[in-house]
């Protein structure tokens, strides 16, 4: 089930190809690409044509009316009220301790420096509700926007095909306070909110996971003149899962398939010390794939995936540092020992206890993650995020005689003659007093 790789015997092409991402081809990037390039030329016209073609709703305006979303929040059972709440409330107590800070330092006798912090005007917040409405993402991404205080938050979520977004996505929304929901999604869905055209405004931001071609998008937009901002490169999800002799063999089944059954790109990653160990963990995933609803998205999901076999930790860490997985699930005999030597993951989950499904839900950090080996250079969504600085500088008359000397040496060593002129100016006037 599992393609089985010997992590010490593979040569680079082999350990390149195993640790590439299904999502990796180039496909999902050029069709985004057209899609956003004929939203930011035609707008409204295209948004519209995409949004009949891939999702048959194309209605007079994207937005959600208010009654629906009071209607979706009236109907939410009381236990998943409280669910969503109780989530919410962790999540909240996580992150409450982030967010930049404004300070103040006089880095010159007279001179002062300081540090503004003020949040993005607008987050555009992206849940994927295609094959199954992510509630948690909306906690995981409305929280922190709400922390680091923006004042406007739209909500962008993919409609069921020729109907309107999933009500309990609504009913979420409602509870959390949110009444900006746009049903579309997709690609084209972040052209519109990141260009701000068919009724939907223009975000500074966007953040939240989607497939292959949302990511391709947000990348696309944040590398164009007047798009929007991304928070992290977040395509389709995945886990590496390292586990010794001591591991249990249904709790790691557990754990790959709680990720499989996403997305046909999803993929899971078994590090094992032995075949005798993965020969028993697929034993358990054929046991749980037979009760899974979603079984053949899993199926599908197994089928990009790999077991790494590795001699001792040395290279158990070794093949995590490389893959830098989204979600990285230790179960050994010291698992805390190992995780402190991995440098590059998004998310770490330590022991038998501790299911990525918790992370995914309710236990505080957040699900929002780099994907695809980004994890190299991204950590996962946070408060500031949503924030941003502005420095503030000002020199008295003495702050401004005591730096010339710097900035006009500095100036002329680099040939930048106006630089030089516009500090030696306000020296002259300084030490004349005037």
């Amino acid at each position: 089930m599992l393609e089985r790789i010997d992590w010490k015997s593979a040569d680079a092409a082999t350990r390149k190809r195993a640790l590439s991402r299904p999502s990796e081809s180039g496909e999902a990037f050029e069709a985004a690409r057209r899609i956003v390039e004929e939203i930011r030329v035609e707008g409204d016209a295209a948004v519209r044509r995409w949004a009949e073609r891939l999702d048959r709703w194309a209605p007079d305006s994207f937005r959600v009316a208010q009654a629906e979303l009071d209607a979706a929040e009236a109907a939410l059972a009381e236990g998943d009220r409280e669910a969503i709440l109780a989530a919410a409330g962790a999540v909240r107590r996580f992150h409450a301790e982030q967010g930049y800070r404004s300070y103040e330092v006089e880095t010159w006798p007279g001179g002062r420096a300081e540090r503004r912090v003020t949040p993005i005007d607008v987050a555009g917040l992206y849940v994927p509700a295609g094959t199954a409405p992510l509630v948690s993402t909306l906690v995981m991404l409305a929280v922190p926007a709400r922390l680091a205080g923006v004042q406007r938050i739209a909500v962008i979520a993919p409609p069921r095909k020729g109907q309107g977004v999933e009500p309990t996505l609504l009913g979420a929304a409602k509870l959390l306070g949110l009444d900006e929901v746009y049903a579309i999604g997709g690609a084209h869905g972040v052209a519109a909110l990141g260009y701000g055209v068919a009724g939907l405004p223009r975000a500074d931001r966007i953040f939240g996971p989607g497939n292959a071609y949302v990511a391709a998008a947000k990348a696309i937009l944040a590398q164009s003149a007047g798009g929007a901002a991304a928070d992290l490169p977040a395509g389709p999800s995945e886990v590496m899962v390292v586990a010794d002799a001591t591991a249990d063999a249904e709790l790691v089944a557990s754990d790959l398939l709680s990720q499989a059954e996403h997305d046909a790109l999803t993929q899971v990653v078994l590090v094992a010390f032995s075949n005798d160990f993965v020969d028993r963990v697929e034993i358990e995933l054929e046991a749980q794939l037979a009760g899974l609803p979603r079984a053949g998205i899993a199926r599908a999901a197994l089928a990009n995936s790999r077991a790494l076999l590795v001699q001792d930790e040395d290279a158990a860490v070794e093949a995590a540092n490389a893959y830098a997985a989204e979600h990285l699930i230790v179960q050994t005999a010291n698992p805390r020992a190992l995780a402190d030597r991995v440098r590059h993951a998004g998310s770490v989950f330590l022991g038998p206890w501790t299911p990525e499904a918790a992370g995914d839900y309710a236990a505080g950090p957040n699900h929002s993650l780099p994907t695809a080996g980004a994890a190299r250079a991204y950590g996962g969504v946070t408060v500031e995020m949503f924030q941003k600085t502005t420095t503030v500088l000002e020199l008295s008359r003495e702050a401004a005689r005591a730096i010339a000397p710097t900035v006009e040496r500095l100036a002329a060593l680099e040939g930048l003659d106006a630089h030089r002129i516009a500090m030696k100016l306000r020296r002259d006037r300084a030490e004349a007093g005037r």
